[in-house]
């Protein structure tokens, strides 16, 4: 990895410091398919897993087939349905523990940014007991455009007090590396749901990582 040194990390959440995915894809592939007759290949709902809720139910029904309560409605049930079969699993990925708190003894400002609506960021940061850590969370109910717009990240960035040039974000998803790209940060990302070669488009990645054990982290908490 390039020499880099940065004030704040910025973190996505689901498939970045949870491995839960795949829980929130099969949640998906229910009620689009079972429920809203979509017929949607595996492969196909994981090309629309990024963004809002209600911004994914448009790209695969068209702007037309729900009424916002409509779509608040599923958005909940999706979430109930994810977290119901998650929760036993619910863990950081490994190292992240070690890494969030050797973060805070080095001085590094930190901020979860992410699509989820607060119902499931809640779910997250409560139940692990990790809100402590970050001085900033924004969630799909902040931003008036999610990824790969960069308001999710400008936003965490401008909340922490620290300019954009200096944050790396962690993410999972080529959209959310694209969203830290055109906020004008780097990015790490972890290989939970996509592939290296997935990236090739963005010139924005540090390093690609299966977990937060990996060695090449550790200069970042030193500098």
């Amino acid at each position: 990895m390039k020499s880099f040194t940065a004030q704040a990390f910025l973190f996505d959440l689901n498939g970045t410091m949870i491995d839960d995915m795949e829980f929130h894809t099969r949640a998906w592939y229910d009620i689009l398919n079972n429920d809203l007759g979509a017929r949607l290949s595996w492969d196909d709902l994981k090309q629309e897993m990024y963004g809002k809720n209600h911004e994914l139910l448009v790209r695969v029904f068209g702007p037309d087939r729900f009424t916002l309560a409509e779509m608040d409605h599923l958005s909940i049930e999706k979430e109930k349905r994810y977290q119901k079969e998650f929760f036993p699993k619910l863990q950081l990925i490994k190292g992240l523990p070690e890494f969030l708190e050797g973060a805070k003894k080095g001085g590094k400002a930190m901020a979860i940014g992410s699509a989820a609506i607060p119902f499931n960021i809640d779910f997250v940061v409560d139940n692990l007991d990790i809100r402590h850590y970050f001085g900033a969370i924004v969630s799909a109910a902040d931003v008036a455009e999610s990824k790969p717009h960069p308001e999710t990240f400008t936003q965490a960035a401008a909340r922490l007090g620290v300019p954009p040039q200096q944050c790396i974000v962690f993410e999972d998803a080529p959209k959310g590396v694209e969203a830290a790209q055109n906020a004008g940060m780097q990015a790490i990302v972890l290989t939970t749901m996509h592939e290296a070669h997935e990236f090739a488009q963005y010139s924005n990645i540090l390093a690609f990582i299966k977990d937060y054990t990996d060695p090449v982290l550790q200069p970042l908490l030193q500098s």
